[in-house]
């Protein structure tokens, strides 16, 4: 006697499976099936594994939710088997000077047919902001030159808005498409770290200013919402977790600890009230990085004073109450030394299994969160700067060559795949690499306005 079991039991169940085995259960019956093509199941596997907020109709187009899902996976295979070929190389005219900071404005959603472009914001050394059609390598809309050089810039894609602040200390909203800012607001000091989140779709930014205090803007009008003193003198880091229920803000003193916020503390003050907060175990903190795709777990990157190695740690941070009380803990989950032969590294990334890739000089290396040594890679002559997301690790070389690498699935050996290297070219200066969902490899900028995409 076959037993049916009522749909939203089935959904429940069918809320555990990873696409390949939702694509498998829908093939067993008509019923199976149609539960499978649930939008609310696609559309979790969506937000699990690219971490959009509110894709609405625009965003999408026409198409379902698996159908958005599987455009994309196929676009990120072949992105792992892209080749120097693929790229095209577009060099800009005009003096625009150094370009500096860097984010994506648009061209990060999920539509099948891709007629948004990938557009980016760049601040330059002649303190204005830039707005580039990355394909195109054209500028297609510049600021006004500004009283103070522009030190940092965020951005929200899904509003197409860029926020950037100066050495002034004025915070301003940017549309990119009118000539004046929508909004400006002045902090005491200068801004050392600048942070845009969202909570319950609401977006709002943070800002972390010289005096070690962080202030927390609504956008686009930026409005204050609250105001806190975190450190006695200036903070280096500011992050909020995947979830943004969390916000790290750190100082890199070896007598100072790191500190993790709850984000709704921040957002809802209350009266009289000190926000929720726990410190980190490990001080001299000189980075550090969210897990991708899970919602409180954290990676340090520190310095011991004593021996000057370098370490990473890791904690899961959570929330627990007792009557009337509730506290933060943060529970370390693993840490390790660096070998002593190995020279300090500057830039790190998590993968979403927890794997630490570093940098030391002109190697890659990939740990785990206990100091296993998985991987290392030798592409390079000389000292390289890395860059890392859910999905991609770009590395650039002081020679000016690029190289791009993709995490493997669940953390599958060989854990993190070598997909592509782009050789030095005559006069180009890489400073930084980014990816996005249209670009299929990554976008890469120049000091002298170059452009690589595919």
């Amino acid at each position: 006697m076959e037993i049916h079991l009522p749909e939203e039991v089935v959904r429940y169940i069918f809320s555990f499976l990873e696409a390949s085995s939702l694509l498998q259960v829908s093939q067993v019956n008509k019923f199976w099936n149609s539960v499978a093509d649930s939008e609310h199941l696609w559309r979790k596997l969506c937000l699990k594994r690219w971490g959009f907020w509110d894709f609405t109709c625009k965003c999408l187009g026409t198409q379902t939710w698996k159908q958005s899902f599987l455009h994309r996976i196929k676009k990120e295979r072949r992105m792992a088997l892209a080749q120097p070929d693929d790229f095209i190389y577009k060099e800009t005219s005009g003096d625009f000077g150094v370009f500096e900071e860097l984010a994506y404005l648009s061209g990060k959603n999920l539509r099948i047919d891709e007629k948004e472009k990938s557009i980016i914001c760049i601040t330059t050394s002649k303190h204005v902001l830039y707005a580039w059609d990355v394909q195109e390598g054209i500028m297609i809309w510049s600021s006004p030159v500004q009283p103070f050089k522009m030190n940092k810039l965020t951005t929200i894609p899904q509003m197409h808005l860029a926020i950037t602040s100066d050495f002034g200390g004025t915070i301003k909203v940017w549309n990119c498409q009118d000539r004046d800012a929508l909004a400006d607001i002045t902090v005491p000091s200068v801004c050392i770290s600048l942070e845009a989140c969202f909570s319950k779709d609401t977006p709002f930014i943070m800002v972390g200013i010289s005096a070690g205090d962080i202030y927390t803007f609504t956008v686009p009008d930026l409005t204050t919402v609250s105001h806190i003193n975190a450190f006695e003198y200036s903070m280096n880091l500011l992050y909020c977790s995947p979830d943004k229920n969390w916000v790290f803000a750190c100082r890199t003193h070896q007598h100072v600890l790191p500190k993790v916020f709850f984000t709704e503390s921040l957002l809802r003050p209350s009266e009289g009230s000190t926000p929720l907060s726990c410190s980190l175990s490990f001080s001299s903190c000189c980075g550090a990085c969210w897990t991708p795709r899970k919602e409180s777990t954290i990676t340090l990157m520190f310095r011991k004073s004593t021996t000057r190695r370098m370490g990473f740690a890791t904690f899961d941070i959570t929330m627990k109450k007792t009557g009337d009380k509730t506290e933060i803990q943060a529970h370390l989950i693993g840490s390790f030394l660096l070998p002593v032969d190995m020279s300090l590294s500057l830039w790190m990334g998590i993968s979403p299994e927890n794997l630490i890739v570093c940098e030391s000089g002109p190697c890659l290396f990939l740990f785990t969160i206990s100091g296993l040594l998985l991987q290392q890679f030798e592409n390079y002559q000389t000292n390289i700067s890395l860059w890392a997301d859910s999905l991609h690790v770009v590395t650039v070389s002081v020679d000016n060559s690029l190289h791009m690498y993709m995490w493997e699935e669940e953390g599958r050996y060989p854990y993190l795949k070598s997909c592509c290297h782009l050789a030095h070219k005559q006069h180009r200066e890489l400073q930084l690499g980014t990816c996005s969902s249209v670009v299929r490899v990554p976008a890469t900028y120049t000091g002298a306005g170059k452009f690589e995409s595919s």
